[in-house]
């Protein structure tokens, strides 16, 4: 593929991933109390380092390093998995730099420890048939639907959620997307996303000219709308800045280790089946042995690496495999192309403020579509062989006591904190902890239904 057709092609997955990118930091900054006054120039800088660190691991992930990386098409991110546990330990800790710290030092650990378990996945196959990863890839859809539509209304925490300027604008991108996708064909088609949070760019600056850009709330506070561009933002952004090694001090604390521990353990599951899903959407065939490993290597060292420059654990992004499901991109060029201007980003401030500033309402026009293909991945995953009662069994208990407990967390109020922590932040990790039990202990049945 040539630079002409892979740059544009990259660009979808940057644009589809940077917010996702950036948010657990923010969040967990923010938790920390260090998200602005004295300490607005380190949250500033950690922003910085989380699109250079996304774009190195991701090409880790691309092309290898020795048993490092699957060698398969996924965009490497700053994971919001591990959020609620975050938070917990910020709870625990009181908050403060010391706080992130130990969640750094937490990390680099549970990062080892997740390579190491990739280095055993093989003996590990068995446990995970189509109809188990399929059923974690038909959940992690599940899960990023509900994240989809609140970007389409604008966001859910804008103060003018839902208005009709979020969710027309939003309609554009999908329309325009929709177009190019279907009536065009080569590169116009593979590049319908790019093309379609372009047009809302275009769109949103023309309703800045036509439309009021502020509002006010009940209470009579005057806001900015969602869709509005903030350039401003751009301006003030530096041209050229590179990322900081340790920008925090690492601190090694059993509080955050335990928990941040047992979460890598998730994740590791998580990854195998969003590579799961990216190579069933975009190449119609399983992952081999070789690349699930390297894929779990990847995602451990690499959110190891994370840690060092201050960045939140790097695991594979799930609102990619929708994306690849849907354009069946799987050129590595492509997603390098990608890679590389992540980098930028983190070197070139201006860049990735162009990028941040995307209206909420223009990425939720195409994210609803991207996540949405992942079920359908996970669909074709478990239809891939007969359906047997037994397959139906687990699919049918996994999403119905797995899925469903976690997407509706007020159901673990009562259980302890652990569990809470990691059954209940989605409906994805409770989903694969059933789906992989009853696979193991349903007897064997090969009559199809």
């Amino acid at each position: 593929m040539s630079l002409k057709q892979a740059i544009p092609l990259g660009l979808q997955h940057v644009c589809a991933m940077f917010v996702g990118n950036l948010t657990p930091l923010l969040i967990i900054t923010s938790a920390c109390g260090i998200a602005g006054g004295e300490f607005a120039d380190l949250q500033v800088t950690l922003l910085q380092s989380a699109m250079f660190v996304a774009g190195v691991v991701t090409l880790v992930q691309l092309f290898t390093i020795g048993p490092v990386g699957g060698g398969v098409p996924i965009i490497m991110g700053t994971s919001s998995g591990f959020i609620g546990v975050f938070n917990s330990v910020v709870g625990s800790m009181g908050g403060g730099v010391l706080a992130y710290g130990a969640i750094m030092g937490a990390s680099i650990i549970g990062g080892i420890f997740e390579s190491v378990l990739g280095f055993f996945l093989k003996p590990l196959r068995k446990f995970f048939p189509p109809v188990v990863t399929g059923t974690v890839v038909l959940s992690i859809g599940l899960s990023l639907i509900s994240v989809g539509i609140n970007s389409f209304g604008g966001g859910n925490s804008a103060k003018d959620f839902g208005s009709m300027e979020n969710l027309l604008l939003a309609l554009f991108v999908l329309v325009v997307i929709l177009i190019f996708k279907h009536w065009t064909t080569g590169f116009l088609s593979s590049s319908a996303i790019l093309i379609g949070i372009l047009a809302g760019y275009v769109a949103a600056f023309v309703m800045g000219l036509v439309l009021p850009t502020t509002g006010v709330t009940a209470d009579g506070v005057e806001f900015t709308k969602a869709w509005v561009l903030n350039w401003n933002k751009v301006a003030q952004a530096s041209w050229f800045a590179i990322p900081k090694l340790m920008p925090v001090k690492i601190v090694f604390d059993m509080r955050a280790i335990m928990p941040v521990m047992i979460m890598f353990v998730v994740t590791a599951v998580e990854t195998v089946g969003d590579i799961s899903g990216v190579m069933e959407g975009g190449m119609n065939r399983e992952p081999t042995d070789k690349e699930l490993s390297g894929g779990v290597i990847c995602d451990g060292l690499g959110s190891s690496f994370a840690a060092l420059f201050g960045v939140l654990p790097n695991t594979s992004f799930s609102q990619n495999v929708g994306l690849v499901a849907m354009t069946k991109v799987v050129n590595r060029m492509a997603l390098a192309s990608g890679a590389i201007f992540l980098i930028l980003c983190g070197l070139i401030p201006k860049l990735g403020a162009l990028i941040s500033i995307m209206p909420q309402a223009v990425l939720g026009g195409a994210a609803v579509m991207m996540f949405s293909s992942i079920v359908v991945s996970g669909i074709q995953l478990i239809t891939k062989e007969k359906m047997t009662p037994r397959q139906l069994t687990i699919v049918s208990v996994a999403l119905g006591v797995g899925y469903g407990m976690g997407a509706n967390s007020g159901i673990l109020a009562q259980a302890p904190h652990a569990f809470q922590l990691i059954c209940g932040e989605s409906g994805i990790v409770p989903a694969a902890f059933v789906a992989i039990l009853l696979n193991v202990l349903l007897p064997k049945d090969d009559k199809a239904v």
